[in-house]
């Protein structure tokens, strides 16, 4: 059993930044693979980048890639994402979650605990 504690949402206009957190806590090991996704209203939900336990592997969807960075604090169990440089098409509830397979998926279906999700909302 993974819990995940997401916080960093808020509102921001475009080109601004924000950065997201997902705390981890429970029995998590090494090989977890942790991710996240964003759903935007009326569309389905989608990977925005992935990361290794380790942090040593990175993944990132081409929409988010040189502007949204994935990374990990280990000491505290905790996934980061930095989002620069944001447009409004970025607004969206974003998602913290865990594959306990390690397999780097950017398939929803494939991870299995998530965070209850927070806004982001980007103005433009």
């Amino acid at each position: 059993q993974v819990q995940l504690v997401e916080s960093g949402g808020g509102l921001v206009q475009a080109g601004g930044s924000l950065r997201l957190s997902c705390a981890a806590s429970g029995r998590t090991y090494s090989w977890y693979n942790m991710g996240w996704f964003r759903q935007a209203p009326g569309k389905e939900r989608e990977f925005v980048a992935a990361i290794t336990w380790s942090g040593s592997t990175t993944r990132y969807a081409d929409s988010t890639k040189g502007r949204f960075t994935i990374s990990m604090d280990n000491a505290k169990n905790t996934m980061l994402l930095q989002m620069n440089s944001l447009k409004p098409e970025d607004t969206a509830v974003y998602y913290c979650a865990v594959d306990i397979r390690n397999r780097g998926s950017t398939r929803q279906y494939d991870y299995d605990y998530w965070g209850q999700g927070t806004q982001v909302t980007v103005s433009s």
